[in-house]
């Protein structure tokens, strides 16, 4: 009976301790889980899928997206050079470890946002297109609308949690195909282990998934307390392929563990032979007017590669009207773009036949001169890409300024010409070296659109 009291002293010493060096976990994050067929986008498992939750770094999927969308329309390149804003170099970790008033290629914040998933190249990344995190976040928003993600409200371009920033697991299951098949040249980024920021070398995220899952090739994690551990994540065995989500992990081991069943689960579901029906790419329309001059940013400078992004929605040179603002602005001025000018420069492009030939004169009527507005066989540039064969001019050349709005940054010098023959009307981008013609043509292929190179190095 002595020893009681010193032993009721000694018990609770043991339970401070314990407590003091037990880690804090934080409140468990609501869990939610999706499984798709990404060939066919159809659902195999749900578990609260459609349940608003934090994101985390999934968002910079979208982030991503938007990105390789802007440099698919010409707004921006890979060497564009960003100039870091203070608000971006103040994010918290994880980050690159940007300073306010550096410049820095795009493709190096690109890497560290995909690999690292640094919240400072996100917030730069955001900034270079839209001009302010704000304006980017509409476009996300918008983005995310027109590829049926109901359940997502983007306020920021990095994913750290925010009254109202929320997704869903079906959402981000969705943001993750397009990611996949929208733009196939640049998934590989979501796979490489390490990568070339410019600054530092980064290594990824979820290695340890990459590494024990075979065939898994991406896409991208996410944590905050809120949020929990979250992933999304992409295998292809074979012809099948499998994206499984999870939210509100409880450690990463445990996630990781998660989609592995998820996983194993998705290709036990999965048909062996599914027709690929890839998505429906989204409007690549800005959250702005394309001719929109930020008013925090000086004015964009013409040119090639390594010019610094000043102007949030760059458009090319081409469909530029002939007076623009060269100075900084202090309150945002919207030009709009209209059907007059996009009728311009079709005009301008290809001449339009005044008459067009009667319906089944397509054999029978005499070749017409080839009309070019400009070419040049300067630097090797003897080579082009063939898109179709159609009956009538109007048609090749819809298709052609269709094409050419769509792939700015590849086909930036190119010119279009329509030549007719015995069986219809040619549609052709002359102009180009062998090796950009054969980038055109993948990248065409990649969207579905039918594509062949024409020309020789004679």
């Amino acid at each position: 009976m002595q020893n009681r009291p010193h032993t009721r002293a000694m018990r609770a010493i043991s339970v401070m301790l314990f407590l003091a060096l037990t880690p804090v976990v934080a409140f468990a994050a609501p869990y939610a889980a999706y499984v798709m067929d990404a060939r066919t986008g159809e659902q195999l498992y749900s578990q609260n899928a459609d349940t608003r939750l934090h994101p985390a770094s999934l968002t910079k999927m979208m982030t991503l997206y938007i990105a390789f969308q802007a440099i698919q329309r010409g707004e921006i390149t890979l060497d564009s050079m960003v100039t870091v804003t203070s608000n971006a170099s103040a994010e918290p970790p994880s980050k690159l470890g940007l300073k306010t008033g550096q410049q820095i290629k795009l493709r190096y914040l690109l890497r560290a946002a995909a690999v690292k998933s640094a919240n400072d190249a996100a917030t730069a990344i955001g900034e270079a297109i839209s001009g302010s995190e704000e304006a980017f976040a509409v476009r996300m928003n918008r983005t995310a609308a027109a590829m049926g993600m109901t359940n997502t409200t983007f306020k920021n371009a990095n994913g750290l949690t925010q009254e109202g920033h929320l997704s869903t697991a079906r959402d981000m299951s969705v943001l993750g195909r397009h990611v996949i098949y929208d733009f196939p040249q640049y998934y590989n980024l979501f796979s490489r282990r390490t990568a070339d920021a410019g600054i530092a070398e980064v290594r990824h995220t979820n290695r340890r998934f990459l590494d024990s899952y075979e065939g898994a090739d991406g896409i991208k994690t996410g944590f905050t307390n809120a949020a929990g551990f979250n992933l999304v994540a992409s295998a292809q065995r074979g012809q099948e392929r499998i994206i499984a989500t999870v939210f509100g992990g409880t450690s990463t081991a445990q996630r990781n563990g998660k989609i592995k069943e998820l996983m194993d689960m998705g290709f036990n579901r999965a048909p062996a032979n599914a027709t690929l029906q890839r998505p429906q790419p989204p409007s690549a329309a800005p959250a702005t007017d394309p001719l929109l001059v930020s008013s925090n940013v000086g004015p964009a400078t013409n040119g090639g590669a390594g010019k610094t992004v000043r102007v949030s929605g760059r458009v090319s040179r081409s469909l530029r009207p002939a007076a623009r603002p060269t100075q900084a602005v202090s309150a945002p001025v919207q030009l709009a773009v209209d059907t007059d000018l996009i009728n311009s420069v079709l005009a301008e492009a290809v001449q339009v036949a005044a008459v067009a030939p009667a319906a089944g004169a397509i054999a029978s009527a005499p070749a017409a001169p080839e009309v070019v507005t400009r070419i040049s066989t300067s630097g090797g540039r003897h080579w082009g890409v063939n898109v179709g064969r159609y009956n009538s001019r109007y048609e090749a050349e819809k298709v052609l300024l269709r094409v050419a709005l769509n792939e700015m940054s590849t086909l930036d010098g190119a010119v279009r010409r329509v030549t007719q023959n015995a069986r219809g009307f040619d549609a052709n981008f002359m102009g180009l070296t062998r090796e950009g013609a054969d980038l055109a043509c993948r990248r065409l292929q990649a969207r579905s659109q039918s594509c062949f190179m024409i020309g020789s190095e004679g």
